[in-house]
């Protein structure tokens, strides 16, 4: 068995283990510092949309010798001012966005980038896309969200309890609100290739995190007719459990993700992949933090304010009080044996200091009777 095999048998049997929910506060501070970063770059930054949402035009050219770069520059010049993104596709021809468009200023651009380019005016096809249609689609992914998130917490309020839900859907917000903060702070564009990265993050956080309540679920049932586990104990040891599992499952699906954004966006150059892969990246890794580190501790806390979970924690501390006491008083009684010298035969005998004197005398002297 690896060595990563044999420490999963050895946590999900509760022989070794990591105390998450004793160091909870420490992962809620670490989140809150996190969130407070990516909110304070939406705010300052702001999300780059796409034409998609924005509005503007799609410049397409056959293929040319002119670097991506040295054409972003003729078209921002040529579009006075407007923001513009080129992608060098693999025949060699460009794709030009520039946001903020209208017809009218679409065709002087047009020209404009043919005789810059040096290439006929009527080998750059042109495409025009509305804000109406970016609205729409914007629209359209806030009420999928919606859905998603209502229906989620009716179906883990069913399947566990509203707590489990609760803390599922803060884990759900936490990833989302990371994920868009680092979209701003690195300044890619929001595309319909974000939104659908966005969506498939969260079917994957909320995977992950009811992998651990389901096994807390498990766990935790009759929990208050035994006094050895508080329902942190327990809740600590489901996380503890299926770490591993946790960890191989994000990993895998990580590897590929960052092949789509470091190989083919970074090296490649193919920016549908970027607008993809960096929502998947970023919101695969925070999914499997959140899952661990969120979502099972918060369930925690939340059952902890329970009488039942109260008193059942008071009994394991009066317990273990108690056991301890024991113990102690014990170790009092046995102090160490005291050597005696026995005046008859001159040897020393050792044993306990309440130890019987009948018992000293009848060893090792035969009485010479036969029986």
């Amino acid at each position: 068995m690896s060595k990563l095999g044999n420490l999963g048998a050895r946590l999900y049997r509760g022989e070794v283990g990591y105390d998450f929910i004793g160091k909870r506060k420490i992962w809620y501070g670490i989140s809150i510092l996190i969130t407070i970063t990516a909110i304070v770059g939406l705010a300052v930054r702001g999300l780059n949309f796409g034409i998609e949402f924005s509005g503007g035009a799609v410049f397409s050219t056959p293929s040319t010798s002119v670097s991506a770069s040295t054409a972003q520059h003729q078209a921002e010049s040529a579009a006075g001012g407007h923001q513009a993104v080129v992608q060098k596709l693999g025949s060699g021809a460009l794709r030009i966005q520039i946001s903020g468009l209208d017809t009218k200023q679409a065709l002087p651009v047009q020209e404009e980038l043919a005789k810059d380019l040096k290439i006929p005016v009527k080998d750059v096809n042109t495409q025009l896309v509305g804000p109406s249609w970016g609205e729409e689609i914007a629209n359209k992914a806030w009420l999928g969200l919606g859905i998603f998130m209502i229906l989620v917490v009716i179906y883990l309020a069913i399947a566990f309890e509203w707590r489990m839900a609760l803390a599922a859907l803060i884990a759900l917000i936490h990833d989302l609100t990371i994920t868009v903060g680092v979209y701003a702070l690195v300044g890619f564009e929001v595309t319909p290739g974000t939104v659908i990265g966005l969506l498939t993050i969260l079917g994957y956080s909320l995977y992950d995190t009811v992998v651990v309540f389901d096994s807390l679920k498990e766990a935790s049932r009759d929990i208050t007719k035994q006094n050895r586990f508080t329902y942190g104990e327990i809740a600590n040891r489901s996380i503890n459990s299926t770490l591993v599992r946790s960890i191989n499952t994000t990993v895998v699906a990580l590897l590929p993700v960052a092949g789509l954004l470091f190989v083919g966006g970074g090296v490649l150059g193919a920016g549908m992949l970027n607008d993809i892969s960096l929502a998947l990246f970023v919101g695969l890794a925070a999914g499997a933090y959140s899952s661990i580190f969120i979502a099972t501790p918060l369930v925690a806390d939340l059952k902890g304010r329970e009488p039942q979970i109260k008193a059942l924690a008071k009994k394991v501390k009066a317990k273990r009080a108690a056991a301890a006491a024991k113990e102690a008083g014990q170790e009092d009684d046995q102090e160490p044996g005291l050597a005696t010298a026995d005046a008859e035969d001159g040897a020393a005998v050792v044993g306990p200091r309440h130890q019987p004197a009948s018992r000293n005398r009848g060893r090792g002297r035969p009485s010479g009777k036969r029986r």
